[in-house]
């Protein structure tokens, strides 16, 4: 019962004061992909947590025998006395509703939202083989339209895709930028790491923690392309190529100007603050902190009771036990 308690707890914390650390932080913005991957530790640990701490609920604390037969009748008991009185069989039955809740509710709207996805964008590649031209020499697909935009759509059939009124917009420089831009979304998978982040916002539209993080994920892998996009062009003319794309991507799609704002152009034109070698060690060693708190939770008691036989040997126990058991 304390486990399970400091578990829930636990994820609380993470949502609430962790998250809204996190968000007011300014080092993710020099070092986009650590960002990503602290925000999935927060939301994930969140999310074991809950479940751990529901199945916490459900398996009564047994104290360890180095015997196994003394074990299994401890484990006997235990169960036996956890069910005997309406109390423990609720308390069993609300930990396995809400750790099964929990995980059934993310894998549901994980499935379904990369099922909608991968839908869209069978169905807007069936609209471009129709309407678009191959560029071999840009490795795009060129589609005849005067709003400049330009953007990608992942999967296995990946494509680039520009309209006419981007190649008419945009300069050499800012075109190069552009196709890294979208090549560093393609390279990355960042539409994964987008639709995960925006499957648990869904699943917890109440949990305010989950919809902050799948604004951030969205935000720092703009920003991840953004720096992919600047190593092979300009950073300047990244920020001129954001202000030139007025169109945005579609629902299926990753889009250079698709969460084009001052913040971001200016990062561009400043330059992104790159963190230090100290801090970047210390947010890992935090995240592995993040990770390792409700392991340590949930293998604390194990640990303290291993190799101390609290079922001892002998026809009394056994008797004890087999009386226990149901007959027949």
């Amino acid at each position: 019962m304390i486990v399970a308690l400091a578990l829930l707890g636990y994820a609380a914390l993470l949502l609430t004061a962790g998250s809204a650390a996190l968000a007011r932080a300014r080092w993710p913005d020099g070092a986009p992909r650590l960002g990503i991957a602290a925000w999935f530790t927060l939301t994930g640990s969140a999310v074991g947590s809950v479940a751990a701490g529901g199945l916490a609920l459900m398996v009564p604390a047994v104290q360890v025998s180095a015997d196994l037969s003394g074990l299994l009748a401890a484990c006997v008991m235990a169960l036996r006395a956890q069910y005997a009185h309406p109390g423990g069989a609720a308390l069993t039955g609300a930990g396995a509703v809400l750790a099964l809740a929990v995980l059934a509710r993310i894998t549901w709207c994980t499935a379904l939202a990369l099922a909608r996805a991968a839908g869209a964008r069978r169905r807007h590649l069936l609209g471009l083989s129709m309407v678009a031209t191959p560029d071999p020499r840009l490795g795009a697909v060129i589609v005849p339209h005067h709003e400049p935009a330009a953007y990608c759509l992942p999967g296995r059939r990946c494509r680039i895709v520009l309209t006419t009124g981007a190649l008419g917009a945009l300069d050499e420089a800012q075109l190069r930028a552009v196709l890294a831009h979208e090549r560093a979304h393609l390279r990355g998978r960042h539409h994964l790491l987008v639709t995960l982040a925006g499957a648990l916002s869904v699943a917890f539209p109440r949990v305010p923690a989950f919809r902050i993080a799948a604004g951030q994920v969205a935000r720092l892998a703009e920003l991840r392309a953004d720096d992919a996009a600047s190593s092979a062009s300009h950073p300047l003319a990244v920020a001129g190529a954001l202000l030139n794309l007025g169109a945005g991507a579609p629902a299926a799609a990753l889009g250079a100007a698709g969460t084009a704002d001052a913040a971001r152009v200016r990062r561009l034109i400043d330059g992104p603050a790159a963190i230090s070698r100290t801090r970047a060690v210390s947010v890992a060693f935090s995240a592995a902190a993040v990770v390792l708190v409700p392991l340590l939770l949930l293998a604390g008691p194990a640990a303290s009771a291993r190799g101390m036989n609290y079922c001892p040997h002998g026809p009394a126990v056994t008797a004890a036990a087999a009386a226990s058991l149901p007959l027949g």
